[in-house]
C-alpha cells in the first residue's frame, strides 16, 4: 500500500502544476494590463480565459491519448507542455503571444484533470480510493497556495519584470514531474482493457493487492466487467445516461459556486472589499492557506462520511457564505467582515466540492469509458470556468460592489444542494466494478 501512495502522489504533482498554473495569473493580471494597456473586454477575452479555452479543449479530448497512448505517457506529454507554457508565458513579447502559451498550459491543466484522477482511481481500491484521488485535489490547492506565496515574494523584485518572474517560475516543477514519472507503472486495468497485457498488469495487480489470490480476483472482475459493459461502447448512449447526468450536475454547480471566479480575481476582489494593493495579495496567501487545511480535513473524511455527506456538508456552508458576502458588500461592511466569508466559502468548497469532484467523476464510469467520462465531467467543468472567467473582468468593471455576484452564486447553491439530496448516489467502501453495476443498470 505504500507503494500505490507513493505513485499516487508523484501522479498527483500534476495537480500541483494544474493549480499553480491556473492561478499564478492573478498576481500578472494587473501588471499586463497596464503594459500593454488592454480593455475589459480583450484582458478577459484573451489574457485571463485563453487560458481556461485550452484547458476545455485538454479536457474534452484528454480522455483520447489517455485511452490510446496510455495514462503514464500522457501524463509525461502534460508535464511538457506545463514546461512549455511556463516558459513561453515568461518571455512573452505581446499579448497574444502570452495568450498563446497560456492556452498550451490551458491544454495540460485539462488533460491532466482528465488522465491523473484516472489513473490514481485504477490503481486504489476501495478502502482508500476516496483519500488517494483526494491527493490530486490536495495537491490542486497546495499548487495555488504556493503560487500565492510565490507571487507575494516575486511583488517588487524586478520593477516591471515582477510579473514574468511569477510565469516562469512554473517550469521548475513542470520539469521535475517529467522526471519523475519514470518511477511510475501504467495503469493496470488500462494495460488490461487497451492493450491487452494481462500478464503486466497482473502484476501491477500483485503489488496493489494484500494478497496473490485478490489480485487474481481483480483481474477477473476487470475483464468480466469489460464483457458486460461491451467492447467499444460509446460513451453518449442510453446505458451511460445516469453517470453523464450526474458527472455535468456536478461539474457544473462546481462552477457556479464561483470558486474560480474568487480564485482568479482575488486580488480585485479584495480591493474592492476594502483592502490595499499589497494588503490584497497577502489576503489571498490566506485563500490559499484555508483552501489547503479545509482540504485536508475533506481528504481525511471522504472515506469515512461519504462523498454525499460531504457535498451536504459543502453546499450549506455555500449558501450561508455567499449571502454573507452579498450583504457584506451591499452594505459597505468591513475589509475583515468580507475577507471571513470569503474564506468561509474556500473552506465550504474545500471540505465538498473541492474533496468530492475528482473522486466521484472518476468512480462512477464504467472502466471501459472511464477516461472519456471524466472527460466529459472535466470539460463541462472548464465550459462553465471559462464563461465565468471571460465575463470576469467586464463584470468586475461593470458593478464594482460586487454583491449580486455573490447573489446569484448563493442562490445557485440551493440548487446544488437539492441536487445531492435527490439525485446524487453514495460510493463510499464499494469497488469500481460494483459502482458500475448500478450506474448501467448491470446485475
Amino acid at each position: 500500500m505504500n507503494q500505490v501512495l507513493r505513485w499516487s502522489l508523484l501522479v498527483a504533482l500534476s495537480g500541483f502544476l494544474f493549480g499553480f498554473d491556473t492561478v499564478v495569473i492573478s498576481g500578472a493580471n494587473e501588471p499586463i494590463k497596464e503594459l500593454w494597456g488592454t480593455s475589459g473586454w480583450f484582458h478577459g477575452t484573451f489574457i485571463m480565459s485563453m487560458a481556461l479555452w485550452g484547458t476545455v479543449i485538454g479536457a474534452l479530448f484528454g480522455g483520447r491519448p489517455s485511452d490510446a497512448w496510455g495514462r503514464k505517457r500522457t501524463l509525461w506529454w502534460i508535464g511538457l507542455l506545463f514546461f512549455i507554457s511556463a516558459v513561453g508565458s515568461a518571455l512573452a513579447w505581446d499579448p497574444y503571444a502570452f495568450s498563446f502559451f497560456r492556452f498550451i498550459g490551458g491544454l495540460a491543466v485539462g488533460a491532466s484533470s482528465v488522465t491523473a484522477p484516472t489513473y490514481i482511481s485504477e490503481i486504489s481500491n476501495a478502502k482508500n480510493r476516496g483519500r488517494f484521488v483526494a491527493l490530486y485535489q490536495f495537491m490542486l490547492v497546495f499548487g495555488i497556495l504556493v503560487a500565492y506565496i510565490s507571487n507575494y515574494l516575486l511583488d517588487g523584485i524586478g520593477g516591471d519584470l515582477d510579473w514574468r518572474w511569477m510565469m516562469g517560475v512554473e517550469a521548475i516543477p513542470a520539469l521535475a514531474f517529467t522526471i519523475w514519472l519514470r518511477q511510475v507503472p501504467e495503469s493496470p486495468r488500462w494495460l488490461a482493457l487497451f492493450k491487452k497485457d494481462t500478464n503486466e498488469a497482473k502484476a501491477i495487480l500483485s503489488e496493489i493487492a494484500d494478497t496473490k489470490e485478490e489480485a487474481d480476483d481483480l483481474l477477473i472482475d476487470i475483464l468480466k466487467a469489460e464483457k458486460q459493459s461491451g467492447k467499444g461502447t460509446v460513451l453518449f448512449s442510453k446505458k451511460y445516461k445516469k453517470p453523464l447526468m450526474l458527472a455535468f450536475l456536478l461539474a457544473m454547480f462546481n462552477q457556479l459556486s464561483g470558486i474560480n471566479f474568487i480564485l482568479y480575481y482575488a486580488p480585485e476582489i479584495l480591493e474592492n472589499a476594502g483592502f490595499g494593493g499589497s494588503e490584497s495579495l497577502l489576503s489571498t496567501v490566506a485563500i490559499g492557506v484555508t483552501n489547503l487545511l479545509f482540504t485536508i480535513v475533506g481528504m481525511s473524511l471522504i472515506d469515512l462520511a461519504g462523498r454525499k455527506q460531504l457535498m451536504i456538508i459543502g453546499s450549506i456552508g455555500y449558501i450561508l457564505s455567499l449571502a454573507m458576502v452579498s450583504y457584506g458588500f451591499y452594505t459597505g461592511a468591513s475589509p475583515l467582515f468580507n475577507l471571513t466569508f470569503i474564506l468561509t466559502f474556500i473552506a465550504s468548497h474545500a471540505i465538498g466540492q473541492g474533496a468530492v469532484i475528482w473522486v466521484f467523476i472518476a468512480e462512477i464510469f464504467p472502466n471501459n469509458v472511464r477516461a472519456n467520462g471524466q472527460a466529459w465531467g472535466s470539460g463541462t467543468h472548464w465550459v462553465f470556468a471559462a464563461l465565468i472567467t471571460l465575463f470576469g473582468a467586464v463584470v468586475n468593471d461593470a458593478f464594482p460592489s460586487g454583491w449580486g455576484i455573490f447573489a446569484f452564486f448563493s442562490g445557485f447553491m440551493v440548487l446544488q444542494l437539492l441536487f445531492v439530496i435527490f439525485l446524487m448516489p453514495e460510493t463510499k467502501g464499494r469497488s469500481l466494478e460494483d459502482i458500475e453495476k448500478e450506474m448501467v443498470g448491470e446485475d
